[in-house]
């Protein structure tokens, strides 16, 4: 399974291969895609920019014009490196379990327009299958426990709600796909 920091990388270099970017603007973009629950603070930011610096997969520059700045440093911008293309590539390109799970789907999803169709489609069908999976044992789960607390029954309701909801979206993701690309393999069972 991907780690909090890999996932950074990965959010990290995606969100590069667009345009370059300076820490402050990184931060920003990745909190708006990723949204305020996994906001990400520049002590976790900034360690993964000079990890991925060290790696060679992106390179910084100073934004120093010659300009006065107030007394102002510089900012330091960071762009992808060739190498760094090679790495988001490859990264996009895996669809094993550790790209559906919680922690990475987002993630992954938030760059679908930058990955093949065939990986889409195994992320998403993968998606699916371990959605119905936690949809069948909160089912199993609930019928065992239903009537014992009124509370612990409305909150396996609004769980099972929660995991049918995605599982109908995930369903209409893989349909749209299908349809869009019909010649790509019409995928039944696991990925």
């Amino acid at each position: 399974m991907r780690s909090r920091s890999s996932v950074l990388e990965l959010a990290i270099l995606g969100l590069l291969h667009t345009a370059p970017m300076h820490g402050y603007e990184l931060r920003k973009r990745l909190n708006a895609l990723l949204g305020p629950l996994r906001a990400f603070s520049y002590g976790t930011l900034y360690p993964c920019l000079r990890t991925l610096s060290s790696k060679g997969l992106i390179a910084s520059s100073s934004d120093d014009d010659g300009r006065p700045r107030g007394g102002k440093r510089a900012r330091i911008v960071y762009q992808m490196t060739p190498e760094g293309n090679t790495a988001l590539e490859a990264m996009l390109g895996e669809a094993g379990p550790a790209s559906w799970e919680d922690e990475n789907f987002d993630v992954r999803f938030a760059f679908f327009a930058q990955t093949d169709v065939d990986t889409r489609l195994r992320v998403l069908e993968g998606r699916r299958l371990r959605m119905a999976e936690r949809l069948d044992a909160l089912r199993a789960a609930g019928a065992a426990n239903h009537g014992t607390d009124p509370y612990a029954d409305e909150l396996h309701r609004h769980g099972m709600d929660q995991l049918r909801r995605e599982v109908d979206w995930l369903d209409g993701l893989i349909e749209t796909e299908r349809t869009a690309h019909p010649r790509r393999s019409r995928r039944t069972g696991a990925p």
